[in-house]
This record gives structure tokens, sequence and C-alpha cells, in this order.
């Protein structure tokens, strides 16, 4: 359980749907409800994000505001905490409409430094580990197929990117606007990495991103990471 009285709360706290690599519990019967969720990241990694988070917010896109601890940690003991959103599923229709805003937020982030612990697609090419990719787990002949779908779209567009827009991580706030959620990926990588969930890429693009959730995905969703990868 999350030591929430680290955030000087005490509430009950129950189960959310819906996360897949990570625990995710909310608070019941706060003012501001608040949700926790696991994590293996590092404070500086969730400092970056929350950075990030503000120039997201300044391009128009509604994102759950983490919380820091009472030290002024984002990080405690594995578990991150951020405000509740409300609001009611998403639907296929409603991708469309993140174009402008992810457009907008890619221009503003492309000479952001890389994520602590991360590494992009093209460095991978010449390294084995970041973030949730370790190409050192995988099968030789699948790291070389994945290397180069990723060589084939090296002198493509770089930017911070969301890194898993689909429909499961937006919510339809009462007002209309689309909250997007779990930013657990993002990174400095091809913006292609985001533009592929909106069906705004080339082939070669749309290669490159199925050979990058097998990667990512290989270690801890190994069956669905199989199953793309015979796609692949």
């Amino acid at each position: 359980m999350p030591p929430i009285e680290r955030w000087n709360i005490s509430a009950p706290l129950r189960p959310l749907a819906g996360g897949f690599r990570n625990v995710v519990l909310r608070t019941v019967g706060l003012n501001r409800e608040l949700v926790f969720k696991t994590t293996l990241r590092s404070e500086d990694a969730m400092v970056w994000v929350s950075e990030v988070q503000d120039v997201a917010r300044g391009c128009g896109l509604v994102v759950p505001q983490m919380v820091q601890s009472t030290s002024g940690q984002f990080v405690e003991e594995g578990w991150v905490c951020e405000a509740f959103s409300d609001g009611a599923s998403a639907k296929a229709e409603d991708m469309t409409t993140m174009t402008p805003m992810m457009s907008a937020f890619h221009a503003r982030t492309s000479a952001v430094f890389q994520r602590p612990g991360f590494l992009s697609s093209t460095e991978l090419l010449d390294s084995e580990r970041g973030g949730d990719v370790d190409l050192s787990g995988m099968p030789q002949q699948l790291v070389e197929i994945c290397r180069a779908a990723w060589e084939a779209v090296v002198q493509t567009q770089e930017a911070v990117v969301h890194g898993d827009i689909n429909v499961n991580n937006l919510l339809r706030c009462p007002d209309g606007r689309l909250v997007l959620l779990d930013w657990d990926e993002c990174r400095f990588d091809k913006v292609l990495f985001d533009l592929a969930a909106l069906g705004e890429v080339s082939p070669a693009e749309r290669r490159a991103a199925l050979a990058w959730e097998v990667a990512c995905s290989w270690q801890i969703e190994p069956e669905h990471a199989q199953a793309l990868a015979a796609r692949l």
C-alpha cells in the first residue's frame, strides 16, 4: 500500500481499473481525490515529467497534476501521487481532436534533453537499455529487425512524446475537454510514436512504432510483445 501519510492525508483507497503495468489506487472521501500509482522511475525522471507536463498544459492539453509529498518528493517508496481526473471514457473518434495540441506540444519540446533513465529509438541503435527497453533480453534476430525499423526513420522529427496515446488513456471531462492520462512512457524521441496513434504516419513510421511496442513490452508484457513481434 502507498505511504499516503507522506502526503499528509488519511483516506480509504480503492483500486482503479486500467493499470496494466502498475498498481493504481484512488482515495475515497476527500474534498480533492487523489490517485496513487506504483513506479520504477527515479525522482529525477518524475521531475522531468512534471516540467514537460507544464509545457503540455500551455499547449491546451489537460493533464493530471502531479502532487509532491510533504518532503517535496514526487516518488515515495516506489509510489507517485496525482490529482484524480473525473470523466467519461473517451471514444475512438476523440483521438483525432488531439492532433493540433500534440503538434504544438512537439514543436515546443524539440530541444528538451532526454528524460533521465531513458533512451530514444535512435540512441538504442547503439545501446541496449533505456526506460522499459532492454534489448539484451530479446532474441538477436528480433533486435536487428527493431533496429532496422528505427534506422529507417532516423531522419524524422524528434521532440518529447507522450509515448502511449490510446483511447484508454483519454477521459472526456464534464466540460467537454479531453484529459490525457498515463505519462509513464514519456521521453524525448521521434514524434511518430505519438502520431502513429493518431493515424498520421507513413508505413515505415508505423513499422518503427510497432517495433518500439515490441521492445518496450518484451520483459513486462511478454505475451503481448510476442504477438506483436509476429506482426513485425
